[in-house]
């Protein structure tokens, strides 16, 4: 990270002169494969041993110029500064080991033998056939294919669900009123995916129900349906209900309020909060409306319980902060949300999804000296819809095999609420263990910095969306750089949020060239469906 400053407590950065970490343990067994033409005889051909070593190209300075500017990896600057203010890491020539797959064959295959004459080849095709037929079972073929592609074209146009929801799993077409209604329509039930929410600062709960958005009324809530509320928003936990006056929130969330009346007798376990049964209109004759909190997120024990007197380690200030570690070495940064989840970007894992050759480290300051620690990987997911070298898109999650257990140096960041925004100016906190100058290597130590959210005018960079957020200051000085990218953008709302995930850093903390974040409130709605989606197989 460029020039880190003190986040809020009177910390020191840490110094340029520090120690560096050992990017390249495998620099010396690179091994290559050659293909040569040789002559093709009836034999059986010769297995070839596959190689299981391949290059990953340098993320340093001194590849820069390989690169087009519109066609860049996030990980890499374009533009290399003249002035850096402090020490972001940078990833050399690495070469990744993939352990071999024993027990999977290589495929011999057959070539097809140039110059010879179909006739001479009686004893490759059986039963032999002349040119003739062989050429009109082939026509016949394509004209089958034809008639059952136009077929199944013109009924998919028939079928074209003009103002219906189509199911994502079939061509299924479903009322858009029998969307969130409590009852699986499709076959994998994604009319029944995100249909509840916390919106607003007050973070105040919502169902779709026929559609539109409502805010459930506190009439006849309690705190078992905060727990059915909360598991399909994604969590294990549950930590409570609040009653908060219509008058306190914001005037958007005050029409079309909604009640449960529900006897929860004989409810089934898979009941869901939207069912269309138990909802009914309502004037909210109380004036109170229901607010959910799932987790327990967006504190810093370890700072609150040292701010007199006490010394605050890096881990403490952003106890959110992991270091994603493929092949045993720093790769990314990623933000804790939930007791299985990390919260990352996708070019960081982007064919690279293998869950066995990742691991998280939680609650440390120092990277580790080697790969014993690490959190197993179950999952990794990252959005469908992104493409390297695109700023959209840039998210993905990592699944934990196992839970968190968390302290003063590890704790969830809260995700934001619907509708939560944040002003430009505000100062926010960024962190990790990427290089502390563009071109430089990865730094050994957590740093942090403050730095303002921006305009998406002052980002002056074609081809962003409404996914991306920009902060950092005009005259440059900190920033995000190689090696943070996936780490958190967190600002102070009820609580520390994040707001944002690094995604690019266009020449590391310089001046008029703030750094580029995915913008969580854009992505929410995807973040939550693949945790309900999770959860929803767990509960199963």
């Amino acid at each position: 990270m460029a020039s880190p400053q003190t986040a809020g407590e009177t910390e020191r950065p840490v110094s340029e002169g520090g120690s560096r970490q050992d990017r390249n343990p495998l620099e010396d067994g690179t091994e290559t494969g050659y293909l040569e033409l040789v002559s093709v005889t009836e034999e059986e051909l010769p297995v070839v041993e596959t190689p299981t070593t391949f290059n990953v190209s340098s993320f340093s300075s001194q590849n820069s110029h390989f690169y087009d500017p519109d066609s860049q990896d996030p990980h890499v600057p374009v533009e290399l500064p003249t002035v850096v203010s402090a020490p972001l890491p940078v990833y050399k020539v690495q070469n990744i080991q993939i352990p071999p797959s024993p027990g999977v064959p290589v495929i011999k295959v057959q070539p097809f033998l140039v110059g010879e004459r179909l006739s001479d080849l009686k004893s490759l095709c059986w039963p032999y056939v002349s040119r003739r037929l062989l050429a009109l079972l082939i026509i016949l073929g394509l004209l089958i294919v034809l008639i059952l592609v136009l077929g199944i074209g013109l009924g998919v146009g028939l079928k074209s669900c003009s103002g219906k929801f189509q199911c994502l799993s079939s061509v299924q077409c479903i009322s858009r009123n029998a969307v969130c209604d409590g009852v699986e329509d499709c076959g994998d039930g994604e009319d029944e995916l995100n249909c509840v929410r916390v919106s607003g600062r007050s973070s105040v709960l919502q169902v779709f129900s026929r559609g539109s958005w409502r805010t459930v009324c506190s009439e006849g809530w309690d705190s078992h349906l905060g727990s059915v509320a909360c598991r399909q928003l994604g969590y294990s936990s549950y930590v409570n209900s609040t009653e908060v006056p219509i008058s306190s929130i914001e005037a958007v969330y005050r029409n079309n309020l909604v009640a449960l009346n529900i006897n929860q007798t004989g409810l089934k376990d898979n009941f869901k909060i939207q069912n269309s049964s138990y909802l009914r209109k309502t004037r909210c004759s109380s004036g109170i409306v229901t607010a959910v909190k799932c987790i327990e997120c967006g504190s810093r024990p370890g700072v609150r319980s040292r701010i007199v007197g006490g010394n605050v380690s890096r881990s403490e200030l952003v106890p959110w902060q992991v270091s994603l570690h493929y092949q045993n070495q720093h790769l990314c940064g990623g933000s804790i949300i939930s007791e299985h989840w990390i919260l990352t970007a996708a070019h960081c894992v982007y064919h690279f999804d293998q869950p066995l050759l990742w691991g998280v480290y939680a609650g440390i300051t120092d990277q580790p000296l080697s790969g014993s620690g690490a959190l197993s990987v179950e999952k990794i997911i990252y959005h469908a819809n992104y493409r390297p070298g695109e700023f959209s898109y840039n998210i993905a999650l990592v699944k934990l095999k196992l839970p968190l257990s968390f302290n003063d140096q590890v704790a969830p960041i809260c995700l934001p609420s619907y509708g939560e925004s944040f002003e430009d100016g505000q100062m926010c906190l960024i962190s990790g263990w990427g290089a502390t100058e563009d071109g430089g290597e990865a730094s050994v130590s957590l740093h942090t910095a403050q730095i303002p959210l921006r305009s998406s005018r002052d980002c002056r960079r074609l081809g962003l969306t409404s996914w991306n957020i920009c902060a950092g200051f005009s005259q440059g000085g900190a920033g995000t750089c190689q090696g943070d990218s996936g780490g958190p953008l967190a600002c102070q709302g009820s609580g520390w949020t994040l707001v944002g995930a690094a995604s690019w850093a266009e020449s590391c903390g310089q001046k008029n060239k703030p750094g580029i974040y995915t913008s969580i409130s854009e992505a929410l709605t995807w973040i939550q469906q693949q945790m309900e989606v999770y959860k929803k197989k767990e509960f199963c």
